[in-house]
């Protein structure tokens, strides 16, 4: 039996959504309208939230209020002080999306996610990048200034998002960090394109992968261990936004997200994109290092019953990230005046694709209002869009943001498919807003 005086909200919700409702609010379900609330129960609500439900009765059980969500800081250093740490070994942080609404997310607002320890005593004058692979024509190194001599340059904004963003939601709960909605961000990164350098020293025609290799230290500080070593299709790798980057905003990348070097493939999962990028090899089979098989960064080839337990044959790799989209404008929270409008806005993005449209709603996705979308700056980079929002009546409201892709598919109003490892989550993005 759940005990509620042992546990915090979140846990209670993850374990069991609709015991909760009863243990928290003394609130269950209208056997009447199967998935929704007593009155009785959405009254008691009400009163702890401060105001009347807007829309109570499209509202479902088992919600835990978007106000209730928690976004409390921490300091890491080197970072924004609201970045919320969720592992110190390896670091792991997120930011809250609140702090998200640069068009251009700043590098002291940019997440986190290391599998192992940062490099030390990092020597960027005699810095190697060696290229080489059984489908390489030639091995071949660079220094970092002969990687800045001899190719263009090139600058693009571009998506990085954690393939784990938003496992907080799936339950059962998935292992790994408990990522909430703040492991993206969109930078300009400026570099040499990854298909420049490739060329430079010749691909065999049975090239199938490429795969990198960083500096960072295994946990267990064995030197002969690799933390992790994925990689991309060479069509990925082959595309002009693919980059070898030595630069964030034009400032040194910070040495948490990979300086001197990195690989940056926009709108695909960021463990793609290596850090501390000193090794590339071209492969003639899909590449095989650390964090490539098993499990890792693969969701289900087909949809599972939650809970399932699946082969690794049956898991298929992840590649571009699905239709995603953050309210950035107002902090989930805002109390306004009745009769007033409010001004919402974030941003959205949607993997390989463009988004095609945004939408919001401030009655549990019963109706949906159309929002303005910009486009983006190039392929890759997430795009701005903005609404004005007008309220009924006084009362406690949660505004829902829900994107579709150029390819038609739209932003879940719920979890998605359950995984083991809790990738791909996205469903749509909530806030809190108090009418007074």
């Amino acid at each position: 039996m759940i005990k509620k005086d042992r546990k915090g909200i979140h846990e209670l919700y993850s374990i069991d959504p609709i015991e909760a409702d009863k243990l928290l609010w003394g609130r269950e379900t209208d056997s009447s309208r199967r998935g929704f609330l007593k009155k009785t129960a959405l009254a008691t609500m009400g009163t702890f939230l401060g105001a009347e439900i807007a829309f109570a009765n499209t509202m479902p059980a088992g919600l835990i209020p978007a106000s209730l969500i928690s976004d409390e800081p921490f300091l890491i250093p080197g970072k924004h002080a609201g970045l919320v740490i969720l592992n110190d070994k390896p670091i792991n942080a997120e930011t809250p999306p609140h702090l998200l609404n640069d068009i251009i997310t700043p590098a002291d607002k940019l997440f986190v996610r290391n599998n192992g320890l940062v490099p030390e005593n990092i020597d960027v004058n005699n810095w190697i990048l060696t290229i080489e692979g059984e489908s390489a024509k030639e091995k071949k190194t660079f220094t970092l200034e002969e990687l800045k001599s001899n190719f263009k340059h090139y600058t693009y904004q571009l998506t990085l998002e954690c393939g784990g963003n938003g496992r907080n939601e799936f339950n059962p709960p998935a292992k790994g960090n408990q990522w909430s909605l703040g492991a993206v961000g969109c930078p300009e990164w400026t570099g040499a394109r990854l298909k420049d350098v490739l060329q430079s020293i010749g691909v065999k025609d049975d090239a199938v992968y490429i795969g990198y290799y960083g500096k960072d230290i295994h946990l267990s500080q064995n030197p002969d261990k690799v933390v992790i070593s994925r990689g991309v299709p060479v069509k990925k790798a082959m595309e002009d936004e693919s980059l070898i980057a030595w630069s964030m905003n034009n400032e040194e990348i910070p040495v948490m997200n990979g300086y001197p070097l990195r690989l940056i493939f926009g709108g695909w999962p960021g463990s793609t994109s290596g850090k501390w990028l000193h090794k590339i090899v071209i492969r003639n089979k899909i590449h095989d290092g650390p964090k490539m098989e098993g499990a890792s960064y693969r969701v289900p080839c087909n949809f599972v019953s939650p809970g399932s337990e699946i082969d690794n044959e049956d898991m298929c790799i992840i590649e571009s990230m699905p239709v995603k989209s953050l309210i950035t404008y107002p902090k989930s929270g805002a109390v306004i005046n009745d009769g007033t409008f409010l001004k919402v806005n974030g941003h959205a993005w949607a993997g390989d694709y463009k988004v095609s449209e945004m939408q919001i709603s401030i009655d549990f996705g019963s109706t949906w209002q159309k929002c303005e979308l910009k486009s983006p700056k190039n392929r890759h980079a997430w795009q701005q869009w903005n609404a004005n929002v007008n309220f009924p009546k006084k009362g406690y409201y949660e505004v829902w943001a829900r994107a579709t892709d150029s390819n038609r598919k739209s932003q879940p109003m719920v979890v998605p498919g359950w995984n083991p490892k809790g990738y791909l989550n996205n469903a749509c993005h909530r806030i809190a807003v108090k009418v007074v």
